[in-house]
């Protein structure tokens, strides 16, 4: 059996190295995909202009059907196969994009479509993966756990697979991306596109630099699974230790070998975002945009501070927009908290009447909104000599918390600030 499987995955690999990229299979697949993808049309941004300077506009794949470019990818590489190839049944691994995508032009084509997830997957994508008639299987914690155990159940039962960025059909579908972009703005100077596997990423660079090699092209992955970069380094893939960070459509700690050789020829620079970054970005986009974008799909736009774009016509591609109430809700908090938005401030107050009305009154004068209110009579053995009160405030920013800050201190309260919560 481990025979057959390797033979197997040899034959796979020798085929998959003969397909090349080619304009001819770009132009094909910019066609095929027009028959499942949403028009995405370039949105100017004067808030990430003003910011920097530079012209931006963003390419909100995010608007598709399925939520994220995926679709792209899935639909052209499931028609360039074989009728016997798709009466197989179609399998394949993914953080949950590539999954809706696939599931999503199995439905198209009338095929049965196994998608192996990983347990930590958001339950949106889990649940509009099932909606598009796929059987879905969680396992492990990441990509690669995932994309093992759907390898050993092809292998099992005679399943199709198709890989969600590793393969050269599925990123020229994916390309079809720059081919939009180009068209729609003949001069554009820079695209930067999120990073996680390099199919994205390698077939937008590549097509680029066929219609005009002027173009740069910069990848951006997360800081904490910068697979890529590390692979661009060693001029092969490197299986990074792990892939821990909030973009998990990007955690992926290895990526193509079969784009990577076209990864490295075409992309002109990759840039490493931290988490932090994308919480605040969020918000950007989110109060700027009117916007829901996930995680992985910010990345292009978190990167526009690590660049000098001034004077640049800058197309950003926001990649999906697949995210759960949960996380979503969690990512505002934190940046609310992370802008100084939202604060928590101690003061120490005798036990007497009128104290609590008297941090309310200067407070009021100063414009903040109080959000919540701690009052603890233990703080100290004697009470009567101080208790603490703990409020958590609204505010405009860090100089309207400064402000805030200041009055209370100037009043003789000493506020000291403390670690902020919503719950």
């Amino acid at each position: 059996m481990a025979d057959k499987k390797e033979t197997g995955e040899q034959a796979a690999a020798a085929a998959a190295q003969e397909k090349k990229f080619t304009l001819k299979k770009f132009e094909e697949a910019s066609q095929i995909v027009k028959e499942v993808t949403l028009p995405t049309n370039l949105m100017y941004s004067k808030y990430f202009s003003d910011q920097t300077g530079a012209e931006v506009y963003l390419k909100p794949e995010n608007m598709q059907m399925t939520g994220a470019y995926k679709i792209r990818g899935a639909y052209y590489k499931i028609s360039t196969l074989s009728e016997e190839e798709r009466k197989k049944g179609l399998i394949t691994a993914s953080a949950g994009n590539h999954a809706q995508g696939v599931a999503f032009a199995a439905q198209k084509f009338g095929c049965k479509a196994v998608i192996v997830m990983p347990t930590v997957t958001p339950l949106i994508k889990v649940n509009r993966t099932k909606s598009y008639g796929a059987e879905v299987v969680l396992h492990g914690d990441v990509y690669d756990d995932a994309y093992e155990y759907a390898l050993k159940l092809a292998e099992e039962n005679g399943y199709t697979f198709v890989h969600p960025f590793d393969d050269i059909d599925v990123s020229t579908g994916q390309g079809s991306i720059a081919m939009e972009i180009i068209k729609e703005m003949p001069t554009v100077d820079y695209i930067l596109a999120p990073v996680g596997g390099g199919g994205l990423v390698t077939g937008v660079a590549t097509l680029a630099k066929m219609l005009n090699p002027r173009i740069k092209v910069i990848g951006v992955e997360p800081a904490r699974a910068a697979s890529m970069t590390a692979a661009m380094k060693a001029g092969e893939p490197v299986e990074l230790d792990s892939a821990d960070t909030i973009a998990d459509g990007t955690a992926v700690k290895k990526v193509g070998s079969h784009v990577l050789p076209y990864a490295i020829k075409n992309i002109d620079q990759m840039v490493q975002v931290e988490d932090h970054e994308l919480i605040g970005t969020f918000l950007d986009v989110v109060e700027n945009h009117k916007m829901i974008v996930e995680n992985s799909g910010l990345l292009s736009v978190a990167a526009l501070h690590h660049l000098d774009l001034k004077g640049k016509k800058v197309v950003c591609i926001l990649s999906g927009g697949n995210m759960d109430i949960i996380t979503m809700s969690s990512v505002v908090q934190h940046g609310l908290i992370q802008r100084d938005r939202i604060f928590t401030v101690s003061v120490l107050l005798p036990d007497k009447p009128g104290e609590l009305l008297r941090v309310a009154k200067i407070i009021a004068d100063e414009k903040g909104n109080v959000i919540r209110l701690e009052h603890n009579q233990f703080v100290n053995v004697n009470r009567n000599a101080s208790v603490e009160l703990r409020i958590t405030l609204e505010a405009f920013g860090t100089d309207h918390k400064q402000q805030i800050m200041k009055a209370l201190e100037d009043d003789g309260l000493n506020p000291k600030e403390v670690e902020a919560k919503l719950y």
